[in-house]
C-alpha cells in the first residue's frame, strides 16, 4: 500500500446570494475584468517599448497607487485584485510553456465583460473567510453569503474562487494539507480498457455501458441554440434564452460528472492495482489537417473531417479524461496504485498466448486468436493485456 501523504483538494459548493449581493458580485466581475485587460495592455506595451515582460509582483506593487485613482476596483480588497493579476500571470506562463514545447502558442487575449465569470481570492484569508459552521462565506465589500456546505472541508482553505454559471453562483475552495484516507487492501488487481460503447471494460469480464448524456440532450440543446440565434442581441429574451442554454450544458456536465464519480469510486474501492491505458486524448480529438487541391487553387480535398468530428464528439461525451483524473486522485487518497501502460497493440494481442496480429480482432466486439483459437470480448481481452503490462511495470518499479 502506498504511504499516506497530504494532498491538495478543491471542493465545490453552491452559493445563494441575495439580490443585492448578486448585483455586488456582478459589479466586481466588471471591475476585475477591467483590471485584467488593463494589466494585459500594460504587459503588451512594456514589451513593445522595452522588450521585457512585466512580472506579477511588479503589477501587484502598483495596486497601492490604484486605491487613489480607482478606489472602487479595490473596494473588496487587494487580495481579490492579486487573484486577477495571478490569473493573467498563469495565462502568460501557459503561453511560454506552449512556445517551449512547440505547440500552438495561444497568446493571452482581452476578456469580454459578458464572459468574465469568476473572481479569485489568492493565498490569504484577508478579505474572505469560509464559515462552515454558520454555512456562510464572508467576502469583504459584499458581506456574508449563504453557502451550502453539503460535505466537510478537509485540510486548510488556501484560496477560493466564486464563479457565475448562468443564473447560479458556485464556490470553489482549494485546501492544502488534506489527509489521505487509506482503504483496506482487497488483494485484487484490475486492468481497464476505455471505449465508446462500453466506457469501461475490465479484465475480470465486467462491461460498463456508457450513458452518452450529450447525445441524449442533443436535440434539446440544438433547439435551444436555434432559439438563441433568433433573439436580438442585448434583449431580455436573449438573456433568458442564454441562461436556458447554460442550464442544458450544466445538466450534461453534472450528469457526466456524477457518473464518473460513482464509477471511479466503485473501481477504487474494489482494486489495489488499477492499470490504465496512457491515451493521448488531446491528440485523439484533434481535427484532421486540410489538404490543398493541386488542381484547384484555394480548394481542398476531402479529408473526412465531418466523420472525424462525430468521433470527437463521442470521445468528449464519454468523458475519458474526467474519469481517469478521478481515478488517479481517489486512488492516491485511498492508498491504491494506478499505472499507465502503453496502449499500442493491446487490442491486437491475445491475452492467452500473446500472439500479435491485427486480424485477431474480428470486429468491434469479437476477438479470435489465429494462433491458439482463444475467443473473448475484444475489450475484455484488451483489458487483460493492460493488466498484464501494468503488473510488469509495477514489478519493474519495485525492483528499482
Amino acid at each position: 500500500m502506498a504511504p499516506e501523504r497530504a494532498r491538495c483538494r478543491t471542493y465545490r459548493f453552491r452559493l445563494h446570494p441575495t439580490k443585492l449581493q448578486s448585483l455586488a458580485l456582478i459589479r466586481q466581475l466588471g471591475l476585475q475584468c477591467e483590471l485584467y485587460n488593463a494589466a494585459l495592455e500594460e504587459r503588451i506595451g512594456v514589451w513593445k517599448r522595452e522588450q521585457r515582460t512585466v512580472s506579477y509582483f511588479e503589477q501587484c506593487r502598483e495596486l497601492t497607487g490604484l486605491k487613489d485613482v480607482r478606489p472602487e476596483v479595490v473596494a473588496s480588497g487587494t487580495v481579490l485584485c492579486r487573484g486577477t493579476l495571478k490569473r493573467l500571470d498563469r495565462a502568460y506562463g501557459a503561453f511560454f510553456r506552449r512556445v517551449r514545447l512547440g505547440e500552438a502558442p495561444g497568446f493571452p487575449c482581452f476578456k469580454l465583460a459578458s464572459r468574465f465569470d469568476s473572481l479569485q481570492w489568492e493565498d490569504s484569508n484577508s478579505g474572505w473567510k469560509v464559515k462552515t459552521q454558520h454555512r456562510r462565506l464572508y467576502l469583504k465589500g459584499i458581506g456574508e453569503i449563504k453557502a451550502n456546505y453539503y460535505r466537510p472541508l478537509l485540510g486548510e482553505p488556501k484560496r477560493i474562487t466564486v464563479k457565475r454559471e448562468g443564473g447560479k453562483w458556485w464556490l470553489y475552495v482549494s485546501c492544502v494539507n488534506v489527509p489521505a484516507l487509506p482503504l483496506a487492501p482487497t488483494g485484487k488487481d484490475v486492468g481497464i480498457d476505455l471505449g465508446l460503447t462500453n466506457i469501461v471494460a475490465m479484465s475480470d469480464g465486467k462491461l460498463m455501458a456508457g450513458e452518452h448524456f450529450g447525445k441524449k440532450t442533443q436535440s434539446d440543446l440544438a433547439s435551444a441554440h436555434r432559439k438563441l440565434a433568433n433573439k436580438n442581441r442585448g434583449s431580455n429574451r436573449r438573456r433568458r434564452q442564454f441562461d436556458e442554454v447554460v442550464r442544458l450544458h450544466r445538466k450534461i456536465k453534472n450528469q457526466r460528472s456524477n457518473a464518473a464519480h460513482q464509477l471511479s469510486r466503485q473501481i477504487v474501492n474494489a482494486s489495489d492495482l488499477i492499470a490504465l491505458e496512457d491515451l493521448k486524448i488531446v491528440n485523439m480529438v484533434r481535427a484532421p489537417k486540410g489538404r490543398s487541391d493541386p488542381n484547384q487553387p484555394g480548394a481542398y480535398l476531402p479529408n473526412g473531417a465531418r466523420r472525424k468530428a462525430g468521433l470527437n464528439r463521442s470521445i468528449h461525451d464519454a468523458g475519458w479524461g474526467q474519469l481517469v483524473s478521478m481515478l488517479i486522485y481517489k486512488a492516491e487518497s485511498a492508498g491504491r496504485t494506478v499505472v499507465s501502460v502503453n496502449p499500442n497493440y493491446t487490442s491486437q494481442t491475445c491475452a492467452e498466448c500473446h500472439y500479435v496480429d491485427s486480424r485477431n480482432r474480428v470486429s468491434q466486439k469479437e476477438f479470435h486468436c489465429l494462433e491458439c483459437g482463444h475467443c473473448d470480448h475484444a475489450d475484455v481481452n484488451a483489458a487483460r493485456n493492460i493488466l498484464w503490462a501494468g503488473r510488469a511495470l509495477q514489478v519493474s518499479a519495485c525492483a528499482d
